[in-house]
């Protein structure tokens, strides 16, 4: 099994991002899991879950917060992805990467801490798009989608079925 942790956006604009990508038919990323903000990676998250309740004490120490999804951006050509503003998601990131101690190793493949970059992804060429395609998304994202502002009050584990698709795992809530 293998777990990443994501922030849900509101139902509406999750919506809105789902019919969005599948403006594109060959994007086959709905079915590998739903849009999401990228929190957490894999690196650290072991099937026999003992950073579970770790991640529930590090949220509980968390008060709700407010993201802003908004423009576009890239990932070298091959992901093209959503920008999210928000000083409190990069702290809560360093502490759940703080919580469950990945390896040195593991936040250097998962661009973590330093590197993390707090981002919705919209398409990749994994998934199924050219870079023709996603330069054609990033162009009409930008027209279509505008941005989205939220209060963020928990967290989502997503687990892996056996079958690379991530599915709602379990929602972990932030101190209320």
């Amino acid at each position: 099994m293998k777990y990443f942790i994501g922030i849900v956006p509101p139902d509406n604009y999750r919506s809105t991002l789902s019919q969005f990508r599948k403006q594109w038919p060959d994007n086959w990323i709905d079915e590998i899991v739903e849009p999401h903000i990228t929190l957490k990676a894999q690196g650290g998250l072991t099937p026999d879950e003992s950073w579970l309740e770790d991640v529930r004490q590090a949220c509980r120490k968390i008060e709700p917060f407010e993201v802003a999804i908004g423009n576009t951006a890239f990932f070298g050509e091959d992901v093209l992805y959503l920008q999210v503003e928000s000083s409190e998601l990069k702290k809560l990131h360093e502490r759940l990467v703080e919580a469950i101690k990945p390896s040195d190793e593991m936040i250097a493949q998962y661009f973590e801490l330093d590197q993390f970059i707090p981002h919705l992804t919209l398409a990749k060429t994994s998934y199924g798009l050219s870079v023709q395609q996603l330069k054609e998304m990033s162009q009409l994202a930008s027209e279509e989608l505008g941005t989205c502002r939220f209060e963020v009050n928990f967290i989502r584990v997503y687990q892996e079925n056996g079958t690379g698709v991530y599915r709602k795992y379990v929602d972990i809530p932030l101190s209320t």
